[in-house]
């Protein structure tokens, strides 16, 4: 299976690792510097345009989406029905 992560980029769900909220993730010191190093060794691609809302992690590249990761999570089938009915239930 394959994940739109935004613009015209599609990954393979085999190579994603994990997804990232990347307004929550920022906020940890470790997390801000390793998207500091993988820009420095240009494995991010940013296809948000300047608006990331989510970080893709994948075996050997980071993408920043202009696609909430609640949603990439819910395309990637990540959330089993459960969970997602909690979350939705939390939100109203």
């Amino acid at each position: 299976m394959f994940l739109h992560v935004g613009a015209d980029v599609v990954v393979s769900l085999k190579r994603v690792v994990a997804i990232f909220d990347l307004k929550s993730s920022q906020t940890a010191e470790a997390t801000r510097a390793f998207i500091t190093m993988a820009h420095q060794n240009k494995t991010v691609t940013d296809i948000a345009g300047g608006e990331a809302k989510s970080l893709v992690l994948t075996d050997s590249e980071i993408y920043l989406s202009p696609i909430s990761s609640l949603t990439l999570m819910k395309r990637a089938d990540f959330l089993n029905s459960d969970l997602m009915l909690d979350l939705d239930a939390s939100s109203n």
